[in-house]
């Protein structure tokens, strides 16, 4: 039997983002484990912080899962010894990773174990194309990890053929060695509680976005378009925000305490997947203006429960939402605006496209993720 090992590191407690897909993706590979004749098994590493701290414990999402071979050391430091000592890894920590035929690293860097296949999953790479949008230490740490990662990688996922083109031309690493396996909704498996609340009135209608407060979001552009339409349209609608604070958050804040409509606008902080299921489920439109997205789940979450979508017409989302959404320049609020305006004035435009929404995102699942991923497996061992 084939022996896979899977990075568990990017699930936390409360998954977002590369989380989300990692903890998707190892319960779908493990479902289909026993028709394939494959074992999988799990790896985490801790965070240095907690390495710092000598707090070895998994999250607790973790506990219930496969077995788990716990590194004693953070990636940061995995990633150092690689590169300038790679005989401490083979000669110490090797020990604890008992002999997979395959090791699949989920975020941006895969362990350098020699016995064994090796591939990584690379989610974007905004960080080098917009590098104006993330942290200098962000950009520099990651385009290193990857840089150091492609010495031993034999084989890269990706979830867009967008992002395909960006790491052969940025990296120059072999298309023919650059799979996609499209990512689902995290709403795909989970029973949606129809007895969840919220302190917020959702019988007032509202424009809403989902996703990390960060420039690359384009969230500034959204209240512009907001307060345009407030201003010269009169719209009753209110803007909800979801999301955590991530990078450069203040002047997202500062936009919004700038609005003469701020009374109107909500931001929610982190919520559990039940609570966004909602608000998704009763939005007049959800908007997605993203500068750049690797994949852009929130686009398929807000198809798959019925919200209409607006998103923009670059980098991975139009191959996301098809001819399910309507899409625009990012750059412009205006043509946001204007968009905005047809979904929430036309009913019959509205309709549509939440039926085409739920259409295309029954297109796709984690099971046909996780089939896609272990098509590159056997690639691999061919």
């Amino acid at each position: 039997m084939v022996k896979i090992l899977v990075d568990a590191t990017p699930i936390r407690d409360k998954p977002s983002g590369i989380g989300i897909y990692t903890i998707n993706l190892i319960q779908a590979l493990s479902s289909l484990q026993k028709q394939e004749n494959l074992a999988i098994e799990i790896y985490y590493q801790p965070s240095f912080k907690k390495w710092l701290k000598g707090d070895f414990s998994l999250p607790e999402i973790l506990t219930e899962f496969l077995p788990c071979q716990t590194l004693p050391l953070p990636v940061t430091l995995t990633n150092f010894l690689g590169k300038y000592a790679p005989f401490l890894l083979n000669n110490y920590f090797d020990q604890y990773l008992d002999n997979p035929n395959i090791i699949h690293g989920t975020d941006h860097f895969v362990y350098p174990y020699k016995k064994a296949l090796k591939i990584m999953t690379i989610h974007d790479l905004s960080f080098i194309k917009y590098p104006e949008y993330a942290p200098k230490i962000v950009k520099n740490n990651y385009k290193n990890r990857i840089e150091n990662c492609l010495k031993w990688t034999d084989l890269i996922i990706t979830f867009s053929e967008s992002t395909k083109q960006d790491i052969n031309q940025i990296f120059n690493f072999p298309e023919t060695k650059i799979f996609i396996t499209p990512q689902a909704s995290r709403y795909e498996n989970l029973k949606i509680n129809l007895s969840t609340t919220t302190n917020y009135n959702l019988n007032h209608p509202y424009l809403l976005f989902v996703s990390t407060f960060e420039p690359r979001k384009n969230i500034i552009n959204i209240i512009k378009a907001f307060n345009h339409l407030k201003q010269t349209k009169k719209i009753d609608h209110n803007l909800i925000l979801i999301g955590q604070k991530g990078w450069q958050y203040q002047p997202i804040f500062e936009a919004i305490n700038n609005s003469q409509f701020r009374d109107n606008i909500y931001h929610l902080g982190y919520l559990s997947d039940q609570e966004v299921a909602l608000f998704y489920q009763n939005a007049e439109v959800f908007i997605y203006p993203s500068y750049y997205e690797g994949f852009g789940l929130p686009v398929l979450e807000a198809m798959s429960l019925g919200a209409p979508v607006i998103t923009s017409n670059i980098s991975s989302l139009p191959e996301v939402a098809g001819d399910a959404a309507i899409l625009i320049n990012p750059h412009n609020y205006q043509e946001l605006a204007d968009a905005i305006l047809q979904v929430i004035k036309n009913s019959e435009l509205r309709n549509n496209l939440i039926e085409k929404g739920k259409n295309r995102a029954k297109l796709f699942s984690w099971e046909n993720t996780a089939k896609h991923t272990i098509n590159t497996y056997k690639y691999l061992l061919n």
